[in-house]
């Protein structure tokens, strides 16, 4: 019998666990441990932070999925990772301090024959003094973040329908952020929901961002042909920019919020400072505090992770000049580069260098996007992990291990812009591959015919749509395989 323990229930989290029960007889162990007792639909956040959506439309309680697949499940954080046992015993296992009421605090120690790290991201609101929906800003990365943020935007609109005008700022809030496509939506369902409520011509909307050109999403941008031209989603976003009134400002690092005002610097090194009476500004990610010690109890955590948290994997993480990096250096099978039966996957693996160019200010401060590792990667890149482990366990532990390299990988995403079954829209974007390759496809190191873009009431269907159809997904309901990741 072996024990497959699952770190996360996020999308990479949740996803593996569900395929490992489906590929694995009865015989054998699921685990998962995640300090949240509920699933969420991340996406749809964006929605509930207008109040176009409620907590429970995006989340559903995890235990009860679990226990009708036969899934064993720990409301508990991981703490301490120890991949060669300890001198008790050689037995590999991880330690999890329990956060359900009934069990806070207790300290449990979990052994397992293989382990997937999809811890995802912790916020690091702490990066930016002021930061954060306890400090001076408003944030969407969890329900009850978007639901304290649809509160005050509430009053924000109250305010504008008296005559008082007012300057909303959302983006992010660190030269190293990434998730600017979830900034964009944000933005975006702001504007058309004070359009919506008559009250938009009081209103200041302003995008704040780290990138170097609008439509770059920390993906370096896309080219694709549309009506038989070739377009840029930098010119394809400006546009939209312009026909909603949306002011830019790029290039920016937040140095710190205070009450009403926060304190910026531009790639020209120059620092200005921006008044505000909302602003709802995503903050940078890094690993969860997750170490690692060896057999002796040594602390083994810089071998194991990346000096920002993340796991390193199979992936080259040689130091080179931007134009220096290839495709090939991104991982395909998330397997941790020193224990074979460990892998990392989402958000949690650290990525070998950014996909947009990085650049820096003359004051030395980084000023580019992080590269995106969710949604759609981060689903395909669980089940990707939960076939290898499932070959292994069945198979031997010879078996070849599947690939799901980013850098091979197609993604789709659809970024709303405003929620409404007749006057709503998205902008609905295709990518082949996520991460460019050059030497494949010299140019843009995309694939023309798989890289489009277009926005529309359509995209707003689909966005709609897939909302349902994740989630339903995600509660394993009757043929939830069948719909792709």
């Amino acid at each position: 019998m072996a024990r497959v323990v699952i770190l996360g229930a996020g999308i990479s989290g949740h996803t593996a666990a569900l395929y490992l029960r489906r590929f694995l007889d009865t015989s054998h162990e699921v685990v998962v441990v995640s300090p949240n007792s509920n699933w969420n639909w991340i996406p749809s956040n964006i929605w509930v932070g207008v109040g176009k959506m409620t907590t429970k439309q995006v989340t559903f309680p995890l235990a009860p999925v679990y226990r009708r697949k036969g899934i064993d499940f720990r409301q508990a954080l991981a703490v301490g990772l120890y991949p060669e046992g300890d001198q008790t015993s050689t037995k590999p296992f991880v330690e999890i301090i329990h956060t359900s009421k009934k069990e806070k605090d207790r300290l449990e120690r979990l052994h397992y024959d293989y382990l997937i790290n999809a811890t995802g991201p912790k916020l690091n609101f702490a990066a930016t003094p002021g930061l954060g929906p306890d400090a001076n800003t408003l944030s969407v990365c969890t329900p009850d973040h978007a639901t304290k943020t649809a509160g005050e935007f509430e009053k924000i609109i109250e305010a504008l329908a008296k005559g008082d005008p007012k300057t909303l700022v959302i983006g992010v809030g660190h030269g190293t952020c990434t998730c600017e496509g979830a900034a964009f939506e944000y933005a975006f369902n702001v504007e058309h929901e004070l359009r919506n409520r008559g009250v938009r011509e009081l209103a200041t909307v302003i995008y704040l961002t780290n990138e170097f050109e609008l439509g770059d999403f920390g993906v370096g941008g896309m080219e694709f042909v549309q009506n038989g031209f070739v377009t840029t989603s930098k010119m394809w976003t400006e546009s939209l920019f312009r026909e909603r009134g949306v002011k830019a400002i790029l290039g920016a690092h937040v140095e710190q919020v205070d009450e009403g005002v926060l304190t910026y610097e531009q790639l020209d090194g120059s620092k200005l400072t921006l008044s505000f009476d909302f602003a709802m500004l995503l903050p940078p990610f890094r690993g969860v505090d997750l170490r690692a010690y060896d057999q002796g109890g040594d602390d083994i955590t810089s071998e194991i992770f990346a000096p920002n948290g993340f796991m390193k994997v199979d992936a080259d993480y040689t130091s080179r000049t931007f134009d220096d990096w290839n495709a090939s250096d991104w991982p395909s099978t998330y397997q941790s580069q020193k224990y074979e039966n460990v892998f990392g996957v989402g958000i949690a693996f650290a990525p070998p260098h950014p996909i947009s160019r990085p650049r820096t200010s003359p004051n030395g401060t980084v000023i580019s996007p992080a590269p995106p590792r969710t949604g759609m990667p981060s689903g395909v890149m669980g089940k990707t992990v939960a076939r290898s482990i499932a070959d292994r366990i069945n198979l031997g532990e010879d078996a070849p291990l599947h690939k799901a390299s980013m850098a091979k990988m197609g993604a789709a995403c659809i970024a709303s812009a405003g929620a409404g079954i007749k006057n709503g829209t998205a902008a609905a974007m295709t990518m082949y591959p996520v991460v460019p390759d050059y030497q494949r496809f010299p140019g843009s190191g995309r694939d023309s015919k798989g890289t489009s873009g277009e926005i529309g009431l359509g995209g707003h269907w689909v966005k709609l749509m897939l909302h349902y159809l994740f989630i339903y997904k995600a509660k394993a309901l009757p043929g939830w395989y069948r719909i792709p990741e």
